[in-house]
């Protein structure tokens, strides 16, 4: 029992320092999905973890709010960071209008990230996406399309990492 209680412990303390607290308290219930390495050259860039809310028999992380933890394994300037999102965001379809407006929203919300520090982007579907870095807000788009968008980077099926999407799409056992 005593075991029990400490594994309890010890996966719940795991998902208190993994999310902004501002995230954990806006929603409960949140649940780590998957989590995998991307690399590029075989450089690794960040590990990316995903958490949803609700039960995983019951949602998907398209329907439910979902989090996209990003820990980064290297100095990255925000203008890459931002002309990556950019690029990515145009070959899933979006418009050079859209992208426009969208890409002084991302300079707003990004910072220049340093081996270490961790962005976290939580995508609330229908509505809006919110962003975070060292666990302090950066900002939040307010703009149901660049929501879906941002976020397929990572978890649609064009994804440019398919075992990266595999990973963190992957259901946690219940």
């Amino acid at each position: 029992m005593k075991t029990l209680i400490a594994l309890l412990f010890l996966v719940c303390s795991g998902l208190a320092q993994a999310l902004p607290e501002a995230v954990r308290k806006a929603e409960a219930g949140w649940r780590q999905w998957g989590s995998g390495e991307m690399s590029w050259l075989g450089f690794s860039l960040y590990r990316a973890t995903l958490w949803v809310v609700g039960e995983p028999a019951r949602t998907l992380p398209t329907t439910a709010p979902s989090a996209l933890q990003l820990d980064y394994r290297r100095d990255i300037p925000r203008d890459r960071l931002v002309q990556t999102s950019v690029e990515e965001m145009r070959r899933l379809g979006a418009s050079e209008a859209q992208l426009q407006r969208w890409e002084p929203e991302l300079r707003r919300v990004f910072p220049d990230v340093k081996e270490g520090d961790s962005i976290t982007g939580v995508h609330y579907p229908g509505r809006s996406a919110a962003f975070y870095h060292r666990g302090r807000a950066t900002g939040e788009v307010a703009d149901a399309e660049f929501a879906r968008l941002f976020f397929a980077i990572w978890l649609d099926p064009r994804s440019r990492s398919p075992s990266l999407r595999s990973a963190l799409l992957k259901r946690p056992e219940t």
